[in-house]
């Protein structure tokens, strides 16, 4: 770290100096224009304009090798590192099938569009702004999903509801999708003062809005797994365990709510703590109804209730997570000067 001293240049204007070294390094000389970004921490940022992000970030890749699975993870990555064009080349030419592939993987991506297809190349611009993106916002989407998921798939594994089950399992691509946005602009935001000017939070609150979410994805992801019990011929429910699966369910999906309250609806710290402490008693009463299950007649039923009872838990874990990024984010904002 350098420190510079403060001047007064011209009776109006505070002045410093710049490092020698930096400067030269960023190619800055007389004339060259730089990009201030104070924070409301008491932090000035600079950056260089040289090079940098007035041009659209754009990379291309050759896919030639590499199987369908491999391009859908490139697609994806590219797209979460924060990619705004990426060209895809087979100069063998791609296939049909590879077309499929990219075309149902950009489905799947929020702003990401095919523009341009020749025999060789396929061009993939992303056309969502950040001025156009709020992730508290989406946060929220994606929490109302997430609950929505969890509650009707252990509905329809209790009920063997198949129609339902389905819907929850084809919801997972919505949270994903959802996951997917938040995810691109945090890690743009890492790395671009510009991404962090427009989507309006600064990176300490991006980070927590991004952790949130990612508890939210994972809930999301024991809901479909739930989901797919029930279009399971062998895996059955015995009718003595639904009302308690029911009732452990719900205080699951209590825990994760009252966390999220207290980071998406500011309701106080409180909240944190009481999402702990429900956490501590569901993590209980799953414990005594899984003990039950070494004396149940069938091992097939045993081990399935044993799956459900795995889920709940570890969404009630990922619940006291959002609770515990809550109560660091209480200790961000208690922070004052001595």
């Amino acid at each position: 770290m350098e420190t510079r001293k403060v001047q007064l240049s011209g009776g109006t204007t505070y002045t410093i100096s710049l490092p020698k070294s930096w400067a030269e390094e960023h190619d800055i000389d007389a004339g060259s224009v730089l990009s201030l970004f104070p924070n409301s921490d008491g932090s000035l940022l600079i950056e260089a304009e040289v090079g940098q992000s007035s041009d659209e970030r754009s990379t291309s890749v050759d896919v030639s090798t590499d199987s369908e699975n491999a391009i859908r993870q490139w697609i994806f990555a590219l797209h979460a590192v924060g990619f705004d064009t990426v060209t895809l080349i087979d100069r063998t030419g791609h296939s049909s099938e590879q077309r499929n592939v990219i075309e149902n993987t950009v489905g799947n991506l929020s702003g990401f569009e095919l523009m341009e297809a020749t025999d060789t190349r396929i061009r993939l611009t992303d056309l969502i702004d950040a001025e156009n993106v709020d992730v508290r916002k989406s946060a929220l989407r994606l929490r109302l999903v997430m609950l929505g998921m969890h509650r009707d798939a252990v509905s329809a594994v209790i009920t063997q509801d198949e129609t339902l089950a389905q819907r929850v399992i084809e919801r997972d691509n919505e949270a994903d999708k959802l996951f997917a946005m938040l995810t691109r602009h945090f890690r743009r935001a890492l790395t671009n003062l510009q991404e962090v000017e427009k989507l309006e939070y600064n990176r300490d609150e991006l980070f927590e809005y991004y952790y949130v979410s990612r508890q939210f994805e994972r809930i999301a992801d024991h809901a479909e797994k739930i989901a797919h019990f029930t279009l399971d011929p062998e895996a059955t429910i015995p009718a003595a365990f639904e009302e308690q699966i029911e009732v452990l369910a719900e205080d699951s999906r209590q825990v994760i709510d009252t966390a999220a309250d207290a980071i998406l609806a500011d309701a106080g710290i409180e909240g944190a703590h009481t999402a702990f402490a429900n956490r501590d008693e569901l993590m209980a009463d799953i414990r005594s109804l899984d003990r039950e299950l070494y004396t149940h007649d069938d091992p097939a039923e045993a081990h399935m209730v044993g799956l459900l009872l795995d889920s709940i838990r570890r969404s009630a874990e990922y619940g006291a997570n959002i609770a515990g990024t809550a109560i660091q984010q209480a200790a961000r904002k208690s922070e004052s000067p001595e």
